[in-house]
């Protein structure tokens, strides 16, 4: 994937670190529901941060086990790789999710040394026409900078509440890597997309586990 997609998986890595509470749900139903999930992480998340005797790695690994329970990871492949799936044999089209699943998690090490006090308000939560729910929420200090919009696409119709996309400012995390997709299967051909991305997340982890390694690290 390209820079502009490590930069975009950073924030929404960020966002995913600071899904913090903001007051509680006031009114029965989905949205309630939604909001709820959205707050729920809030304990788990704040006490790895400040948990300073972990390294980066240990915390990425405890955050990808949360961002596997908030995030539906399959559906949001499936979503990201859109009509290319006929490409794809089904081992492929679920090799293709497990790395994209690897690289939304391998980025999040680079957020974590920026976290600083950055707080996420709820501002709404409204009930889409299908069923799901848009939990809109916004940057209210921090350094990552006060009035970013970071709005949750939420679907709770199959079972808990979980993530099915993410908009920064209003961009979609699913529509700009479905974008990229269609780009390197364009060039290189589908097949070529499995193994590009694997590259780019073995690489990145093994940055990670160097910088962990160096002196002076944890």
């Amino acid at each position: 994937m390209t820079s502009t997609s490590s930069k975009t998986i950073s924030r929404i890595a960020l966002a995913l670190l600071l899904l913090a509470a903001s007051g509680s749900a006031t009114a029965a139903g989905p949205e309630a529901e939604a909001r709820q999930a959205v707050q729920e992480t809030t304990s788990e998340v704040l006490a790895l941060l400040a948990d300073r005797s972990l390294n980066n790695t240990v915390r990425v690994e405890r955050l990808t086990e949360l961002a596997g329970r908030r995030f539906d990871m399959e559906r949001m492949g499936k979503l990201i790789l859109g009509r290319n799936r006929r490409q794809l044999s089904p081992e492929q089209q679920q090799a293709f999710i497990d790395e994209w699943r690897r690289h939304l998690t391998v980025t999040y090490g680079d957020s974590l040394d920026r976290f600083s006090n950055e707080r996420i308000q709820i501002v709404s939560a409204r009930l889409e026409g299908n069923g799901d729910v848009t939990v809109k929420t916004a940057i209210v200090d921090g350094a990552a900078g006060p009035g970013i919009a970071v709005d949750y696409r939420m679907r709770g119709k199959d079972g808990p509440w979980r993530v099915l996309d993410v908009f920064i400012e209003g961009v979609s995390l699913v529509q700009s890597f479905r974008a990229q997709v269609q780009d390197i299967v364009s060039t290189h051909g589908a097949e070529a997309l499995i193994t590009i991305l694997r590259q780019k997340n073995d690489a990145k982890e093994a940055q990670r586990t160097a910088a962990d390694a160096a002196p002076g690290a944890g």
